[in-house]
C-alpha cells in the first residue's frame, strides 16, 4: 500500500468538487435572470418610449390642471408591455443574426439561455396584454396604435433589415408612434398637434440611428444587415440623409408653436437645440471620424429630451 509523504502536496481537487458551480448559486442565478430580462425587453431603450408616451399624454389635454393618474399609469403600463413584447419578439426572430454580432451575441436567445419559441411566446403574451390593457383602460384608438407599432416593428421592419437600406426609414414609423399612443389615450384625436409629435420622433430617428449605423457598421455587416453606411462607404448619402432629416426635425419641432401659443421662449430653445444638433451632424460628415460620429450620436441623445421637455413646459 502506498502512503503519502506528509511533505508531499495533495492532488488538486476540481473546484466543482469543493464548491457548487458559481453559476448555480441562487443569488448569481437571480442576477443573471434579472440581467436577461433587462436585455430581452430592452428596458433602457424603452424608457425613452415611455417618456415620449408620457409627453403625448400630457399634451392631449386629458385633465387640464390635474393629471388623471389612474389613466396615466394604465397608459404607461400598456405601452411598456407592448414595447417590451416587441423587443422580445425581435430577439426571437433575429437570434441567429445576433450571434454574429459582438454587441448582441450574449443576448439570452442568441446565447442559448432561452429557446426562440419561449421568447416568442413571452413576447406575444406581453404585447397582447399591453394591447388589452390599453383597450380596456384607455381608448380603442390607443390600443390600435400600440398593436400597429408591434406589428410594424416585428413583421415589417425586422425582416427588412437584411433586405434593403431603407429599413431605417421604415423602422422610424413604429418608433414615432408612442407619443400618439399617449396623446390618444388621453382622449385626443389624431389632429395636427398629434402629427407634429409623430414628425418630431420620426425625423429625429433618422440622424440618430444613422450615426449608430456608422459606429457599428462592421458589426452590422458581419450579421448581414443592409445598413446604408455599409454600402455608402464615403458616407455621401448617409450625410445627405442626416442633414435633410435634421433640417426637417427643426421644422417639425417648431410646428407645435404654430398650432398652440407656446411663446417665444420655446421657439428660441427649439431652434437653438436643432441648430446645435445639425452642427454636430455636419461636423461628423465633414470630418468622417469616429469621435465626430460619437459626438453626433450624443447630440441626438441630448436633443430629444430637451426639446420635448421644453415643449411640455411651454404648453402649461
Amino acid at each position: 500500500m502506498t502512503t503519502l509523504n506528509p511533505t508531499t502536496p495533495r492532488p488538486a481537487r476540481p473546484l466543482e468538487a469543493v464548491l457548487p458551480p458559481l453559476i448555480d448559486r441562487p443569488a448569481v442565478r437571480h442576477r443573471r435572470q434579472s440581467s436577461d430580462f433587462v436585455e430581452l425587453t430592452k428596458l433602457r431603450l424603452n424608457v425613452m418610449v415611455l417618456i415620449t408616451t408620457a409627453i403625448g399624454f400630457a399634451l392631449s389635454g386629458a385633465a387640464p390642471g390635474l393629471l388623471d393618474w389612474r389613466l396615466f399609469m394604465h397608459t404607461l403600463l400598456g405601452t411598456a408591455l407592448c414595447a417590451a413584447g416587441a423587443s422580445v419578439l425581435n430577439q426571437a426572430w433575429e437570434w441567429r443574426l445576433d450571434r454574429r454580432m459582438e454587441r448582441t451575441k450574449n443576448r439570452p436567445v442568441a446565447a442559448g439561455r432561452m429557446k426562440p419559441a419561449e421568447a416568442a411566446g413571452l413576447g406575444l403574451l406581453m404585447a397582447s396584454a399591453g394591447t388589452l390593457q390599453l383597450a380596456l383602460e384607455t381608448t380603442p384608438l390607443a390600443a390600435l396604435l400600440a398593436a400597429a407599432t408591434v406589428a410594424l416593428y416585428v413583421l415589417v421592419y425586422t425582416p427588412l433589415k437584411t433586405r434593403t437600406t431603407l429599413n431605417t426609414l421604415v423602422g422610424a414609423i413604429p418608433g414615432a408612434i408612442p407619443p400618439l399612443i399617449g396623446y390618444t389615450a388621453g382622449g385626443a384625436p389624431i389632429d395636427a398637434l398629434g402629427w407634429s409629435l409623430f414628425a418630431i420622433l420620426f425625423c429625429w430617428q433618422m440622424p440618430h440611428f444613422l450615426a449608430i449605423a456608422v459606429l457599428l457598421k462592421d458589426d452590422y455587416a458581419a450579421a448581414g444587415y443592409r445598413m446604408l453606411p455599409i454600402t455608402d462607404t464615403r458616407l455621401v448619402r448617409t450625410g445627405a440623409w442626416m442633414t435633410v432629416f435634421t433640417l426637417l426635425l427643426i421644422a417639425a419641432s417648431l410646428a407645435p408653436a404654430v398650432l398652440r401659443p407656446l411663446g417665444v421662449g420655446y421657439v428660441v430653445v427649439a431652434t437653438l437645440l436643432g441648430v446645435g444638433f445639425l452642427g454636430a451632424c455636419i461636423d461628423m460628415i465633414r470630418q468622417g471620424t469616429r469621435p465626430a460620429t460619437r459626438r453626433a450620436f450624443f447630440a441626438s441623445i441630448i436633443y430629444l429630451p430637451l426639446v420635448l421637455g421644453a415643449l411640455l413646459i411651454a404648453s402649461k
